[in-house]
């Protein structure tokens, strides 16, 4: 059996951002038509909070892929991951790939969609709270479904946020996490905090709010957020962590809109200019399949082939 291993490099020049954009919007019609099977993580618990876990999916009748992380906070790189892709005909591995990127850039860009299908169309202010890896992807992604004329960046660490706003001409850093806020029409949520980066009263009528962060036990979004219009990649973000979301514990999952709901016409996204959207990311494996099957369909004659 010959496969294609490809590593973070290889990933990165092949994986096309706007084609991730497309292929995550039919991503997430084809988990809420039923499309996708996905039967749950599983997790092997370390000492020190570190973690593996576990994540196989299918896509309709096309490919299977088992994605592998580890997160181990002591050590940096604190998130790794591996993607395995396999023909859902034969079984036969046909790929191997970094799945550390893939993960990254794959919340952001899912991220991207929801403030696409929710964000009001005039919304030209972007605020991102958080200079991480996800406040860098977050700034690479957003532009592509929204003409900003304003991004600001808002982070504890000034350094991390001088660099990530250095990246778009349109970007500055803002210190103050309020003065970012006030009068931004996105507001993208991008920490590893385990409490309420914001205070909910800065947010005005008409804002999507965007929260990809995890990390228990009270997340980065605030309760009273989780009231407003909220919206999910899938009701299994209801679940207990680790699988589901530490914001939304305790909540009923009827409360929450999928986006593939909004994207098959089966519910509404927006219905008026003064209304709160919140976006809560879980993550689900079948933003890892569509991006590696983008990346396998793309790879050409790069990458090395391996005979097992």
């Amino acid at each position: 059996m010959e496969l294609l291993v490809l590593n973070r490099a290889e990933v990165e020049e092949l994986l096309d951002l706007h084609a991730l954009l497309a292929a995550l919007r039919d991503g997430f019609t084809a988990l809420t038509a039923g499309e996708v099977t996905a039967p749950g993580r599983n997790e092997l618990t370390m000492p020190d909070e570190a973690f593996l876990l576990g994540m196989p999916g299918r896509l309709r009748d096309g490919v299977m892929t088992v994605k592998v992380v580890t997160v181990f906070e002591s050590h940096d790189p604190s998130h790794l991951a591996t993607i395995g892709l396999y023909d859902a005909r034969t079984g036969a591995c046909r790929a191997f790939m970094d799945g550390t990127y893939i993960t990254a850039i794959r919340t952001s860009a899912a991220a991207a969609v929801a403030t696409d299908l929710l964000a009001r169309r005039d919304a030209r202010t972007l605020t991102i709270i958080g200079a991480g890896v996800q406040g860098e992807h977050h700034l690479r992604v957003f532009p592509l479904v929204r003409d900003f004329d304003e991004i600001r960046v808002c982070s504890l660490y000034r350094a991390d946020a001088e660099r990530v706003a250095a990246l778009h001409p349109r970007a500055h850093v803002v210190d103050d996490p309020e003065a970012a806020v006030h009068g931004a029409d996105v507001v993208a949520l991008a920490t590893h905090a385990a409490q309420p980066v914001i205070d909910p009263g800065w947010i005005a009528p008409g804002t999507h709010v965007s929260s990809v962060g995890y990390r228990p036990p009270d997340g980065e979004l605030p309760r009273e957020l989780t009231r407003a219009r909220l919206f999910v990649e899938t009701r299994e973000a209801f679940e207990p962590t680790p699988v589901g979301c530490a914001e939304l514990q305790g909540l009923d999952p009827r409360a929450a809109t999928e986006l593939g709901e909004v994207l098959l016409g089966r519910a509404p996204g927006r219905t008026d200019e003064r209304e709160i959207t919140v976006y809560k990311a879980m993550g689900h494996v079948v933003e890892d399949i569509v991006a590696a099957e983008l990346v396998y369909a793309s790879a050409g004659g790069r990458g090395t082939l391996v005979e097992l």
